[in-house]
């Protein structure tokens, strides 16, 4: 079943990365509400309605994050250590989405608790379907309680 108004948090520094994603869903006519924040401390405040995001108090429709390792302030891996300590979270799908290939990153980040490790493709299409296809699987294809 579609949620149309289900919310996508994208972690994201590199304003070219975001654009992507979000001219990728557009493309695909993904109808979820994307919020594209730029640092892990703003991640933070995001996802737990703190700071100027303290209006969100209540709202509940967050249904996946799209998550940059390499990110000021808080980086990645402390992103996701803060998600999964927050057992209200347990079940909120965290997309890792990053340039790193390297196996100590992409274990850590399962380690910490991400639900997938997406390797950012070099290619522009390859990297816009490869945003899509997960956006898609984790708002209309998986079910979460």
């Amino acid at each position: 079943m579609n949620d149309l108004t289900a919310e996508v948090l994208l972690v994201e520094d590199n304003p070219h990365d975001a654009q992507l994603f979000l001219l990728a869903l557009k493309k695909k006519a993904l109808d979820s509400k994307v919020f594209v924040v730029k640092d892990g401390a703003e991640a933070i405040e995001f996802i737990f309605n703190q700071g100027k995001y303290d209006h969100r108090k209540g709202i509940g429709a967050l249904r996946l994050i799209f998550l940059d390792l390499k990110l000021p302030k808080l980086n990645g891996f402390e992103v996701l250590e803060r998600i999964r300590a927050d057992r209200s979270l347990s079940g909120l799908p965290v997309v890792v989405h990053s340039s790193s290939a390297v196996e100590s990153d992409i274990s850590r980040a399962y380690d910490l608790g991400a639900n997938s490790y997406v390797v950012k493709p070099i290619d522009f299409k390859e990297h816009a379907r490869s945003m899509t296809d997960a956006v898609e699987y984790w708002i209309n294809i998986n079910k979460t309680v």
